[in-house]
């Protein structure tokens, strides 16, 4: 798992396997290492977050603040996503 960076015991991090055809640009997050069905966030074409789901049961004020984190860094996440993966699609 390609991780992108750390916010406090927080992982922001890429599945290496993201199916194909390769599914639009998103996270996961978990707390500590990446674990199966973490919290999946969209990345949209104009940098905000899109929550598919918090199946890693981040309470709400902290996956708020993860969520603006990523948003404030969309254009890195967005660069390493097609550095890693080669191409990019938005989910909206």
């Amino acid at each position: 798992m390609p991780q992108i960076f750390k916010i406090g015991s927080y992982w922001v991090y890429f599945w290496t396997n993201e199916n194909k055809p390769l599914e639009p640009i998103h996270v996961h997050v978990s707390e500590g290492s990446p674990v199966p069905n973490a919290t999946k966030i969209w990345i949209t074409s104009s940098g905000k977050c899109y929550l598919d789901n918090n199946n890693s049961h981040i309470s709400k004020v902290v996956l708020r603040n993860i969520m603006r984190i990523i948003e404030a860094r969309s254009n890195e996440i967005i660069n390493k996503w097609v550095k890693y993966f080669g191409s990019i699609s938005y989910y909206c």
